[in-house]
């Protein structure tokens, strides 16, 4: 499996400051992400959520590595109970009246392999639903 990481960008007609919001506050995130109890954008800060595939569902487990206000939020990613750890990074390009957003997502290939659920095919999925229209459709109401 190739060691390159999963990259998607989208341009919203929204705001950066719109968007990172978007991206960091809890009650916008449940709307477009996922349900998440608690979320400070901070370094450090740990949180966990439920998610995954129609089969199973996974306890993600996070934590918060990089944080530029308006600009780049990182936080790491696993799984409660299996081996692999990745990161997601989210980076926001204002320009003019909209936004660039840049998400990506490596160490896929720490993940166990073998399992659909891990494949870089679920990921590609996921991210590309999560970005190219989950959140699209919430910043530009």
């Amino acid at each position: 499996m190739k060691n390159e990481p999963f990259v998607i960008e989208r341009t919203v007609n929204a705001s950066s400051e719109k968007v990172w919001k978007a991206i960091t506050d809890k009650e916008q995130m449940k709307k477009w992400y996922f349900d998440i109890a608690e979320f400070e954008p901070k370094v450090g800060f740990e949180f966990t959520f439920n998610g995954g595939s129609e089969e199973k569902t996974y306890v993600h487990l996070c934590k918060i590595t990089k944080v530029e206000h308006g600009k780049t939020l990182q936080y790491s990613w696993r799984y409660k109970d299996y081996l692999g750890n990745s990161f997601v990074t989210f980076e926001l390009f204002p320009e003019g009246n909209v936004t660039r957003i840049k998400l990506t997502h490596e160490g896929l290939e720490t993940f166990p392999q073998g399992t659909k659920d891990f494949a870089r095919e679920s990921f590609a999925g996921g991210w590309t639903y999560i970005i190219g229209k989950s959140i699209v459709e919430f910043v530009e109401k």
